[in-house]
């Protein structure tokens, strides 16, 4: 067996730690024979969890000791400065060594986009790295960004968003002219702030496939691949997402359960019921993407369960097989305003 593919796991941080990661990287190994992963946290604390899992003697599960945790609510700077040992910053590390060709976490993601671009440093032309993950819509998904890096973004960094979007959308759907629109309050010219209109401006004259302004219900109607928006728009909208579906999924099931011939019913279209929760389960989606800097690092949802955890393993291996940051890098210069 030829390993290709080495990814870095910080196992203590979000809110389920060990518990949903240490499983989710058993089972990502079961269907990967090309992947090593790095299990960075409290040695004695992982080898007593992989134990329980009976894997004590898995090769391809390497144990990289750190003595400290990054806490969800910790302040980015004092992160940065006070827990140089934590297994947010060994992880990233790793990928800054070339111990480990990417880093996935489910930790504090202000603590992990000021580590990562503190270590990895950014990209020549990029001012600073945005979350993208995909998002499901009528026809496939959609990739969003930036969802919760900045706020208050300038024009220049949207400009750059759709740029890295749009290299994201083109690695790994293999979409040679993938759409590119920026979230607006309209479609029309007029509508939008200051830094909307400007990046409309400059986005039309770039030198890829600028569809215009969508609106909140474009997201999801597959007309468009990579939609564009400052960090704080784009975090509202993709929890909005969130909540919607949870909500749906509870009424729905609360009511096919009112009576027995709502239980019948539920019988009856429960193939359908069953393809549409898989299509549409949150799981699916998990893992964003910080674009912009000289390595790979994936945010997982901070509450990400085993299932969802070892998706975003498999979208680090998907960025890493090919080559984001690279590509990225590549074709940076012929897109980006002088």
């Amino acid at each position: 067996m030829n390993t290709l593919f080495r990814i870095a796991i910080d196992t203590m941080s979000g809110d389920n730690g060990l518990e949903a990661v240490v499983p989710a990287a058993i089972n990502f190994l079961k269907e990967h024979d090309d992947t090593i992963l790095t299990l960075v946290g409290d040695e004695t604390l992982l080898k007593a969890e992989l134990e329980q899992h009976k894997q004590s003697s898995n090769d391809r599960l390497i144990i990289q000791h750190a003595s400290q945790v990054v806490t969800m609510d910790e302040a980015p700077a004092q992160a940065l400065r006070g827990k140089k040992d934590s297994s947010m910053r060994v992880a990233i590390n790793l990928v800054k060594s070339g111990d480990a060709d990417a880093a996935v976490s489910a930790g504090n993601t202000g603590a992990l986009m000021a580590t990562g671009r503190f270590v990895l440093r950014m990209l020549p032309g990029i001012d600073r790295p945005a979350i993208c993950t995909a998002i499901p819509a009528s026809n496939g998904h959609t990739y969003m960004l930036d969802l919760g890096a900045n706020i208050d973004s300038t024009s220049e960094h949207l400009y750059q968003f759709a740029v890295m979007g749009s290299e994201l959308a083109r690695a790994i759907d293999a979409n040679e002219n993938p759409r590119v629109g920026l979230l607006n309050i309209g479609s029309e010219d007029i509508k939008g702030n200051e830094q909307v209109k400007a990046a409309h401006e400059a986005l039309k004259n770039g030198d890829f496939n600028y569809i215009g302004f969508v609106e909140g219900d474009d997201i999801f109607h597959g007309d468009v691949d990579v939609i564009v928006c400052d960090g704080f728009v784009g975090n509202v909208a993709l929890k909005t997402t969130e909540g919607l579906a949870k909500m749906l999924s509870h009424e729905l099931k609360a009511g096919y359960m009112k009576s027995i011939f709502t239980k019948i019913a539920a019988l009856i279209s429960y193939p359908v019921l069953k393809a549409f929760r898989n299509r549409f389960d949150h799981r699916r989606y998990n893992g964003a993407s910080f674009l912009g800097l000289k390595g790979i690092v994936i945010k997982s949802h901070g509450g990400a369960d085993s299932v969802a955890f070892a998706n975003a393993i498999g979208i680090a291996r998907k960025a890493v097989m090919e080559k984001v940051p690279d590509r990225i890098d590549k074709h940076l210069q012929k897109y980006l305003v002088d």
